[in-house]
């Protein structure tokens, strides 16, 4: 009797140690199994997350390459360093000799004009120049204000000797518009701010004079 006992109570511990093992089994199958998915949810999220960069990457290399609609080019300007005034053939100024000193331009907005030869030279280094005159709102100049104070690169100040209302101005190229909403304003800063046009590109920005 003891001994059927015994037996009973051996299979019973044997039967309950297989359900255990299975139940473990089966808790590792389903660890691998969300392992498995998460890592597939991650890849994917690289793969996807790469090809949104690199679409990203590729549409800024292609706004830089497209050319803004109405901007007027110089070439074959002077870089000499001057002392005095210069008498530049547009207004504002795109390029030619200019002063030693560049005007700072690292997102920098003046509220009074800035020598065009300082100007110029802040160019020079790859930096796009806004200017507006009296027929520019108010509403225009704070956005572009805005726009600036965001934009490495990039200064502001009014300028009255000048056609149109606002006036974007890099090394040999300039574009004159009627409203800071123009979308040509950001394309221009897009393909212009450190571009190609830049004759000392990654020279400094800051360092100089603020009139």
């Amino acid at each position: 009797m003891g001994s059927s006992n015994a037996k009973a109570k051996s299979a019973a511990r044997r039967a309950r140690l297989e359900e255990i093992r299975k139940a473990e089994q089966a808790r590792e199958r389903r660890g691998r199994v969300l392992v498995i998915a998460a890592s597939a949810v991650i890849i994917v999220g690289l793969v996807g997350g790469g090809w949104y960069l690199i679409d990203a990457a590729q549409d800024k290399e292609e706004a830089k390459a497209a050319p803004v609609a109405g901007v007027k080019s110089w070439s074959k300007l002077t870089q000499n360093h001057v002392d005095k005034a210069v008498d530049y053939p547009m207004s504002p100024p795109v390029g030619g000799d200019h002063n030693q000193a560049w005007v700072n331009c690292d997102a920098q907005v003046y509220t009074k004009t800035v020598p065009n030869e300082n100007a110029v030279h802040a160019l020079e280094h790859g930096a796009v120049w806004i200017t507006y005159n009296d027929k520019a709102s108010k509403t225009d100049v704070s956005a572009l204000a805005d726009r600036v104070t965001n934009t490495s690169y990039t200064f502001m100040s009014p300028h009255e000797d000048q056609s149109s209302p606002i006036v974007l101005s890099a090394w040999g190229h300039q574009l004159k518009v009627d409203e800071a909403s123009d979308a040509r304003v950001g394309k221009f800063l897009d393909k212009y701010v450190q571009g190609e046009q830049t004759p000392e590109p990654g020279a400094a920005c800051s360092g100089g004079i603020t009139p």
